[in-house]
């Protein structure tokens, strides 16, 4: 790879983690879509997609454990709601990571543009919803770091579910699964946005730890483009939480709704080509 090929490859690194921290993403979703779609180009060869999801995840233990330890220290991560989703988050994406061997380059192409698709309209979706007033069986408390205490609750149940089915796609697809988890936790449960998106980057944390595991047991991690990867994300993931605490993020928002809605375009359509 080139000179410009290593630099290209360490500002996706550091984009996708400012993105991710900001929305509670994880930057997989950047990262995976860029190593496939622009790998060949850079590299000169094609990028399984075995092997994006798999270095994806890898990086995204660094982007949420910087996130996570920003956050922390502002006080906005709920860890004990946090240990909840990850009980049922952490095995699914283990199961994920397994399943991400058994699907061919085209219909894992068409399924994570679906995927991409289906976040594009949680995220519109979260700003045209109003959270459910629902009063849930289990009721939390909690004060973020500049004293303001926010109730907000969940059923055991769904929090479960919900927890196995981001995991689940966060093995799968090599992403955090907080594009899923942000909008449950604000519409369903009337988590406040800033400690949905910091308590999520904790739960992807160790979801990527697990889920990386078995990725590193398959040999899915290329580790050149981990380590141009990983000191952006390191970065990025920092940036991108002391951005969040600073600013709304809508334009960032809108951004990425964009970029998701037109990768996810040329991912189907990619991948409907190579069925």
């Amino acid at each position: 790879m080139t000179q410009v090929g290593w630099i290209v490859i360490v500002l996706i690194g550091v984009v996708s983690a400012i993105f991710g921290s900001i929305v509670g993403l994880g930057g997989g979703i950047v990262i995976v879509p860029s190593l496939v779609l622009i790998g060949p180009s850079l590299l000169g060869e094609t990028i399984a997609s075995q092997t994006a999801v798999g270095t994806s995840l890898a990086v995204l233990i660094f982007t949420a454990l910087t996130a996570t330890w920003t956050y922390k220290k502002q006080g906005k991560v709920d860890f004990r709601s946090g240990w909840l989703f990850f009980s049922t988050s952490g095995p699914a994406a283990m199961a994920g990571a397994l399943l991400t061997n058994a699907i061919p380059q085209g219909p894992f192409q068409l399924a994570f543009g679906a995927f991409m698709l289906a976040m594009f309209g949680l995220m519109v979706a979260r700003e045209r919803m109003k959270p459910l007033r629902i009063d849930w069986p289990i009721q939390r408390t909690f004060t973020d770091g500049a004293g303001t205490t926010y109730t907000y609750g969940y059923n055991l149940a769904l929090a479960l579910v919900i927890g196995c089915g981001v995991g689940l796609a966060s093995g799968l697809f090599g992403i955090g699964g907080g594009s899923l988890f942000v909008p449950l936790m604000v519409l369903l449960f009337r988590f406040p946005p800033h400690v949905a998106t910091a308590s999520s980057m904790f739960v992807i944390f160790l979801s990527s730890v697990l889920g990386s595991t078995v990725h590193l047991w398959h040999g899915n991690i290329d580790w050149p483009l981990f380590c141009a990867l990983a000191p952006g994300a390191i970065v990025g993931g920092r940036l991108g939480a002391v951005i969040a605490s600073r600013m709304s993020g809508k334009q960032l928002m809108w951004l990425l709704r964009v970029t998701l809605l037109l990768v996810a375009v040329y991912l189907i359509v990619k991948g409907i080509r190579e069925l």
